[in-house]
C-alpha cells in the first residue's frame, strides 16, 4: 500500500519527468529552451480554462458551459475592435463581465431553480453556443473581413491587445507570465483566506456547512461566477493569441480542462480540487499533446492519449478515495 500511497502524490510529477526524458531521447529538439516554452504558451490558455473547472469542482459541481463561454468571449473581445473600433478597456471588461453574466445563470439554474449542474451547464453550453453563432452569423471575426452591407470591417486588433497573447517579457512570454499569476493568486485564495476555505467546506459537506452557518448558496454562487471569469479571461487570451475570434475556438479546451482538474487530485496526494495540481495536470497534457506533435503521430491519436490520461488519473484518485473511506 505504500507504493500506492507514493504513486497517488507523486505519480503523476513522475510521468511528467518520464515523459519529458522519452520524447528528448527521441527528439533532440524537445527539451530545449524554445520548445519547453511553447509547450508552457501552449498550455496557458487550458489551465485558465481548467482553474474555472476547478473552481466548480472544489463546491461539489461540474461546469460543461466552459468551451462555449471561451468561444462566446473570444468572438466578443475580437468583434469589439474589428467591428466596433473600440478601446483596450473595453475589449477587455466586455467579455469579462458578460462571461461572470453566464456563470451567475449557470448558479442560478443551479442553486436557485435546482436543476442538477451537468444539465444545467450542459443547456448553457448550447444556448450560449447558439447565441455567439448568431452573433456572429458563423463566421470568424478577423481585420478587413467583409461585411453583411458589402463593406469591410473598419477596425484592427490593437498591438497592445495582440500583446498580451503573443509578447514577451524577459524572453519569457506574455501568456505564461499570466497563467503563472493566475495559478499563485488562485492558491494563495483557495488556502489563504476564508472565502477560500469556506468553499472547500460547502463543498466538502454542504448540509453541515449549512448547519454551521455558512451561506451555502452564496459560496456555490460564488464558485460559478469566479468558473465565468476565468473562461472570460481564457476566450480574451485566446483572441489576442491568433488574431482572430474563431466561433468555436473553445471547444476543443472543454475535455483539456477536464482531464487536467481531475489530473490534479492526485497531485502531491491533494486528493481534492486544487489549483496547483489542476497546473501540473496541464503541463502533462501538454507535454504529452507537444510530443505526439513533433513524432509527426497523426491528430486523432492525442483525443485517445488524453481520455486514457483522465481514466488513469480518475482511477487512481477514486482507488485512494475508497481507501480512505475504508
Amino acid at each position: 500500500m505504500k507504493v500506492m500511497d507514493w504513486i497517488y502524490k507523486y505519480g503523476t510529477l513522475a510521468v511528467i519527468g518520464l515523459v519529458i526524458v522519452f520524447f528528448s531521447v527521441l527528439n533532440p529538439y524537445f527539451f530545449t529552451y524554445g520548445n519547453l516554452a511553447d509547450i508552457l504558451r501552449s498550455i496557458s490558455i487550458v489551465t485558465l480554462v481548467a482553474i474555472g473547472v476547478t473552481f466548480s469542482l472544489i463546491v461539489n459541481g461540474f461546469d460543461l458551459s466552459v468551451g462555449s463561454i471561451v468561444s462566446f468571449a473570444t468572438v466578443v473581445s475580437s468583434s469589439m475592435m474589428i467591428w466596433y473600433e473600440q478601446g483596450l478597456l473595453v475589449t477587455l471588461m466586455v467579455p469579462i463581465l458578460l462571461s461572470v453574466l453566464i456563470g451567475w445563470i449557470n448558479s442560478l439554474l443551479i442553486v436557485k431553480i435546482r436543476i442538477p449542474d451537468l444539465l444545467a451547464t450542459l443547456a448553457t453550453l448550447y444556448i450560449v453556443k447558439g447565441i455567439h453563432l448568431t452573433y456572429t452569423k458563423g463566421y470568424s471575426i478577423y481585420a478587413n473581413m467583409p461585411m453583411t452591407d458589402g463593406s469591410t470591417a473598419p477596425g484592427k486588433f490593437n498591438e497592445s491587445f495582440l500583446w498580451l497573447g503573443q509578447g514577451q517579457m524577459a524572453s519569457i512570454p506574455v501568456p505564461v507570465l499570466l497563467m503563472l499569476l493566475a495559478v499563485i493568486v488562485v492558491h494563495v485564495y483557495l488556502n489563504y483566506t476564508r472565502q477560500g476555505r469556506l468553499l472547500y467546506i460547502t463543498g466538502g459537506n454542504a448540509e453541515a456547512a449549512r448547519l454551521s452557518g455558512v451561506p451555502v448558496e452564496r459560496y456555490r454562487t460564488l464558485a460559478y461566477l469566479l468558473s465565468g471569469l476565468f473562461c472570460g479571461l481564457a476566450g480574451i487570451l485566446l483572441a489576442a493569441r491568433i488574431g482572430t475570434g474563431q466561433v468555436d475556438g473553445g471547444a476543443p479546451l472543454l475535455m483539456d480542462a477536464v482531464a487536467a482538474a481531475f489530473v490534479g487530485y492526485s497531485v502531491f496526494g491533494a486528493g481534492k480540487p486544487n489549483v496547483i495540481g489542476t497546473f501540473f495536470g496541464a503541463v502533462l497534457i501538454g507535454v504529452l499533446l507537444n510530443g505526439m506533435t513533433m513524432l509527426n503521430l497523426p491528430y486523432y491519436a492525442h483525443d485517445i492519449v488524453k481520455g486514457t490520461v483522465l481514466v488513469l488519473a480518475l482511477a487512481v484518485t477514486y482507488y485512494q478515495l475508497r481507501r480512505r473511506k475504508a
